[in-house]
């Protein structure tokens, strides 16, 4: 089982959902409490941050500090900045983050890498 945790890049929608009543937290301490251990977090509305690589790094940073808490690895998580408006790393890389390298991650079965959320 999988599970994609959204998580708002907006000003504002982030903090609100990773708050400690956020449904960011609630949403990741649920998947977990269901037996869900894999992880997917898309940072979605990243047009709205001006695609930006400071505000992904930071949700990034902030967001794996409480999924350890929760009782996910961090390392074993691929965050994938998105925009569901556009379309940006959903089903094709983006040129509006060319600073995004994509993600990689070992598995039992080697080394996988992605770079869109399809992946």
């Amino acid at each position: 089982d999988c599970a994609i945790l959204i998580i708002a890049a907006g000003t504002g929608e982030f903090e609100a959902g990773i708050s400690k009543d956020g449904q960011t937290r609630e949403h990741a301490l649920l998947a977990y409490t269901l037996g869900v251990r894999q992880l997917i977090v898309a940072v979605n509305k990243m047009d709205t941050t001006k695609w930006s690589e400071d505000r992904f790094n930071e949700i990034v940073k902030e967001t794996s500090t409480f999924i350890k808490k929760v009782g996910y690895n961090p390392k074993a998580v691929a965050f994938v900045p998105i925009s569901g408006w556009h379309g940006d790393n959903m089903l094709e890389d983006s040129n509006n983050m060319p600073w995004y390298k994509g993600w990689s991650r070992e598995t039992k079965a080697g080394v996988v890498k992605g770079k869109t959320l399809l992946d």
